[in-house]
């Protein structure tokens, strides 16, 4: 959907905050089976030759801000590496159908309406320019594909069926940039030039990755 059709004006980004969600801390099994492997899980062993150690694992928000506490191990390592972000925009059918299938699935994932000038600009700055746009981890995915969400979705590592627990509350969408919060061009320069440079990331293999998907 293109944005300039989609466009609503800066009215609308007042929206409700975030709704808390409990950050206790999660119970996690070191399991050491027979063979001397080494697994961890939220739940205990189901072999009695397995020796489990037990610790406490606070929990700790995904980097797009998605309150990973109280998620099964599963969800939460997935989520903790390859954090999913929905970009949508008011009115957008599309983006409800990427939205429904995400929830459908249980992903946990943080939205971010593009809708005021200063979130186009914001938006375009990322190198993308139509909406639904779903970003996991580091990879982009722009408009919405049932078959090659769940296909990068798979190869994150993320359950295929919905693990999010009764109790998981899901936080408001917000717009891309908050108000006020818009950086001056000078600081931004300074901010980019200070940053360190991304260190390299080695290419997954085959074994780790048939599918060939990078994140």
């Amino acid at each position: 959907m293109d944005l300039a059709r989609s466009f609503i004006t800066a009215g609308m980004l007042a929206l409700v905050a975030g709704i808390a969600v409990d950050a206790s801390a999660q119970q996690v099994y070191k399991i050491v089976g027979p063979d001397g492997r080494v697994t961890f899980s939220d739940k205990p062993p189901a072999d009695n030759n397995a020796q489990a150690t037990t610790a406490s694992v606070a929990g700790v928000p995904a980097t797009n801000g998605t309150n990973l506490a109280g998620l099964p191990f599963e969800l939460r390592q997935a989520a903790s590496r390859y954090p999913v972000t929905l970009y949508t925009s008011p009115g957008c059918t599309t983006c409800a159908e990427g939205r429904s299938m995400l929830t459908s699935r249980g992903i946990p994932f943080a939205e971010k309406v593009v809708a005021s000038n200063q979130d186009i600009e914001a938006f375009k700055r990322m190198g993308a320019t139509n909406v639904p746009l779903l970003t996991i981890g580091s990879q982009q995915l722009p408009n919405y594909s049932n078959s090659e969400w769940s296909q990068f979705l798979d190869a994150a590592g993320y359950p295929k069926t919905s693990q999010l627990p009764p109790s998981y509350v899901p936080g408001p969408a917000t717009p891309m940039v908050a108000v006020g919060d818009t950086p001056r061009p000078a600081a931004a320069a300074r901010q980019a030039a200070a940053a360190p440079a991304a260190a390299p990331v080695a290419p997954a293999t085959a074994a780790d990755n048939p599918a060939g998907i990078r994140f």
